[in-house]
């Protein structure tokens, strides 16, 4: 059974698209919490409320990191997408820190990004365009075929 991290964006159906091109492969998929709302609120509402914007964020961000942590710690394979619509600075982190513990890393990004992320490209394994040609490099991984 191959271990993925899926990470990055939450706002399009990626996650979605490349779990179904993967149908018929021993693959096991975590992720982020993928509602937003719920990730950033989820320190404050287990923790209690901060009237402070800066301390409820940080208590959701570290609360959010013993998932991340975790779920990165335990991947054989972490596939980072970063989206058109927002910065993601907590994607470039979970590539960093994918890359320092020597993970397979895979980054899922538009050509318009290539300048930006070049850094983090030069981390990963493979830079990948679509969903569909990372489930290509997992199924080369298990089975060795070439897409066809």
């Amino acid at each position: 059974m191959l271990k993925v991290y899926l990470s990055g964006e939450i706002h399009t159906s990626w996650r979605e698209d490349l779990i179904a091109a993967c149908s018929g492969l021993e693959v096991s998929f975590t992720a982020p919490v993928t509602d937003h709302a719920a990730s950033d609120d989820c320190g404050v509402a287990i923790l209690g409320e901060e009237p402070n914007k800066y301390w409820h964020d940080h208590k959701g961000a570290m609360v959010n990191a013993i998932r991340t942590r975790k779920a990165i710690t335990d991947a054989d394979v972490v596939v980072v997408r970063f989206g058109e619509k927002y910065r993601q600075w907590n994607a470039a982190f979970d590539a960093g820190f994918a890359a320092a513990l020597g993970k397979s890393l895979i980054i899922l990004q538009q050509p318009d990004h290539d300048h930006a992320l070049k850094e983090v490209d030069a981390a990963a394994l493979a830079v990948a365009r679509e969903p569909k040609e990372v489930a290509d490099i997992l199924r080369y991984v298990q089975t060795g075929a070439l897409p066809g």
